[in-house]
């Protein structure tokens, strides 16, 4: 099979630009010729790539392509800078997914080491650590931090340890809700990260708690934590994240199940590449702080 660059290249720009015409204005081409280069492309694999939807979308066939897409691109990439005498190929774009607790703790070491280096574009998509899985399928990042042991197609895992969270709550809210030795949790007020954040919910399903609490939404990791400091609801924290909260009295730790454990891995795409290496490198330095 004989994938033409050009035909793949209209495959990535659909996909990033979220149309056929807007791919077109990217590559600096006629629309007929996009959609010409991709039925030639499909023609050749076979199967359906995209879904013609706004924006448009790959089927599972069409992820495997634009993987592959990706890949080739970075590769060409690396090739024109190693061959560049002076070096000035111009900064690759990194795609890297993360999930947003650990890029306010541990990640944060991540872009410092980025920091120093000139080629290198960081592209972050923040996903919840059980969801990013997804965006390795599809091709749009070249590593992820997630909760998933097992390895998407085509791509290398390794375990980086464990997060570790704890839930909290304002003295006042728990105070509040709070009757002898025992907290009334179907009735205390709780913070909630997103829809796919489950992780207060671990806490009530351990303690036999079936009923749903009043739950607040706050979609940031440091607003998140600025709202259980408030009062607003309680909430599972990073340990990392809580500094001296507890030693000083702005937040306590609520009795009972003490701390939820979420293991992270490292999976990047199995390619050998200089800056897919140099990126893994500096996750699994800065990983080194979680618990084992």
């Amino acid at each position: 099979m004989h994938l033409r660059p050009e035909q793949l290249a209209a495959l990535v720009a659909i996909v990033d630009e979220g149309s056929f015409d807007a791919a077109a204005h990217h590559l600096s081409v006629t629309p007929s010729a996009v959609s010409q280069r991709i039925r030639a492309l499909e023609s050749q694999v076979g199967q359906v790539l995209l879904l013609r939807t706004t924006p448009s979308r790959v089927t599972e066939a069409g992820a495997a392509v634009l993987r592959t897409a990706r890949q080739q691109q970075l590769l060409e990439r690396e090739l024109r800078a190693e061959l560049s005498a002076t070096g000035g190929a111009g900064t690759a774009p990194l795609p890297v997914a993360v999930n947003a607790d650990s890029l306010a703790t541990w990640f944060v070491r991540v872009l410092a080491e980025c920091a120093s280096w000139p080629d290198v574009s960081l592209r972050l998509h923040v996903e919840d650590q059980g969801h990013s899985a997804t965006l390795l399928r599809t091709g749009a990042v070249l590593g992820a931090v997630t909760s998933e042991p097992v390895a998407v197609q085509g791509c290398a895992v390794e375990p980086l340890g464990t997060m570790r969270y704890v839930p909290v709550a304002a003295p006042e809210l728990a105070a509040r809700w709070t009757r002898g030795r025992a907290v009334e949790w179907a009735g205390m007020p709780v913070v909630r990260f997103n829809a796919k954040d489950d992780l207060q919910q671990r806490v009530l399903a351990a303690r036999g708690v079936a009923a749903s609490p009043p739950t607040h939404v706050v979609p940031s990791s440091e607003g998140f934590l600025a709202a259980v400091r408030a009062g607003l609801g309680w909430g599972v924290v990073p340990e990392e994240q809580l500094g001296d909260d507890v030693e000083r009295g702005r937040l306590v730790r609520l009795p009972g199940r003490d701390r939820v454990d979420v293991p992270l891995y490292w999976q990047r795409w199995r390619l050998r590449s200089e800056r897919i290496d140099r990126v893994t490198a500096a996750v699994r330095s800065a990983a080194a702080t979680l618990h084992p």
